[in-house]
């Protein structure tokens, strides 16, 4: 059963309908979710499989709208708790975990082998050892790359395994000797820019620095944060000189055009590039290049996730239902209707799609951990001084002791130590 919420009102409503007597012949599983239309689909279908699977449970979905959610989920994880909520990984759910509305579902990985199934998504599932989370649906960042801007600047395609970074550095000598961007990106809504760093950061000191980075528990001015910036100050003289007036579909135009030979983006710019006319003959993808020879890999891929509450009142079926969001088939199932990719390595995906069977290797082998984006990973206010930081360095490189210093000012005010 499906209910839907919006606003106040509705999300009294909501909790109060919460609150009924379970149906006579029935176990009662609460879920609260913020589903557009397509994942909502595919959510009923997740839970008509599970019910039937289970006919002695009865799953009560209560669906939001995106901002409803966000801002009525403290208030109901506090006040009349469903028994499972939808919300985001890493550092996203560590307030929660913190205020003890998160329940540790260790057992639930346990039993069901999860850690080595979800292996790429467990430091992004796990605080303190514990694991808090459940993914199920993530789609993959990385370099998407115009072969025709390739071939027109005479650059080699990259094989498989994509190219090192001394031979992206090399390439885009050679892209900018021929006139063209060797990495586009369009920063006036300051996000786009934050992939690069991300990436840059992730190849440099790893996962857990940047999410410790992220979190605020790692100094601006320290070795290890002036690395990032040094790599991506060999980035910056190739990057497309008006990033910052532009947004991420001028630079989208571009890189369709051939102007640009490569976009750090996300998997959802695909339909955007084929609309302005790429094909899979001329659209490649591949991973960002490794920098740190023996850090592991880590991949940027945004995931969304379930979680057992703390107030819940029937956990065992809850988790039952979590095992199985979590399992193969269930995720083949529910990412095949959406377009994203299932983060159970056993899972399948589309094989005619390049880029979702590109994606689903990149992550699936990710050793070093899943990161979730800047904006998802930090504070809403440390996130936004982040990310003007690192556009105006690719703006203005020479004043990164300024900008440094700035960002440290910013996360000791945010972060008092």
């Amino acid at each position: 059963m499906v209910r839907f919420a919006k606003g106040t009102l509705a999300l009294s409503a909501a909790l109060l309908m919460a609150t009924t007597a379970m149906a006579q012949d029935k176990r009662v599983v609460t879920w609260n979710a913020d589903y557009d239309p397509i994942p909502l689909a595919a959510a009923e279908a997740l839970i008509a499989d599970f019910e039937a699977a289970n006919p002695e449970i009865d799953v009560q979905l209560t669906n939001f709208d995106h901002e409803a959610y966000k801002n009525a989920i403290r208030n109901f994880l506090t006040a009349d708790a469903p028994d499972l909520a939808n919300w985001y990984a890493a550092n996203r759910m560590r307030p929660f975990v913190e205020a003890g509305l998160f329940a540790d579902i260790s057992d639930v990985w346990a039993d069901n082998g999860l850690t080595d199934a979800l292996a790429s998504s467990v430091p992004s599932s796990t605080i303190d050892g514990k694991q808090y989370a459940v993914p199920y649906t993530y789609y993959q960042w990385g370099i998407y790359y115009n072969r025709d801007a390739y071939k027109a600047a005479g650059v080699d395609l990259p094989g498989d395994g994509g190219v090192t970074w001394d031979q992206f550095l090399a390439n885009c000598e050679k892209f900018k000797a021929a006139g063209i961007d060797c990495v586009t990106t369009g920063s006036s809504a300051l996000w786009p820019v934050a992939g690069i760093f991300d990436y840059i950061s992730l190849r440099t000191n790893g996962y857990q620095f940047h999410s410790d980075l992220a979190a605020g528990k790692v100094s601006w001015t320290s070795p290890e944060a002036r690395a990032v910036f040094d790599n991506l100050g060999k980035l910056q003289p190739y990057v497309t000189a008006n990033h910052a007036a532009i947004d991420w579909q001028d630079a989208a135009a571009l890189f369709v055009q051939g102007k640009a030979a490569n976009y750090v983006m996300g998997n959802f710019a695909v339909g955007v590039f084929k609309e302005g006319g790429m094909t899979n003959d001329n659209l490649g993808f591949m991973v960002f290049p490794e920098i740190t020879a023996g850090v592991a890999r880590a991949e940027e891929a945004p995931t969304d996730t379930v979680h057992l509450t703390s107030g819940a009142k029937n956990p065992d079926d809850a988790k039952k239902l979590l095992a199985f969001i979590a399992s193969a088939d269930a995720q083949s199932k529910w990412n095949g209707a959406v377009g994203q990719l299932p983060t159970n390595k056993n899972s399948t995906v589309d094989a005619a799609d390049p880029f979702l069977t590109a994606g689903f290797q990149a992550l699936s082998t990710a050793t070093g951990g899943i990161a979730q984006f800047w904006d998802r990973d930090a504070d809403a206010e440390y996130a936004k001084a982040g990310m003007e930081g690192f556009q105006q360095f690719l703006v203005q490189p020479e004043k990164l002791d300024e900008i440094l210093e700035r960002l440290e000012q910013t996360r000791l005010r945010i972060y008092p130590q």
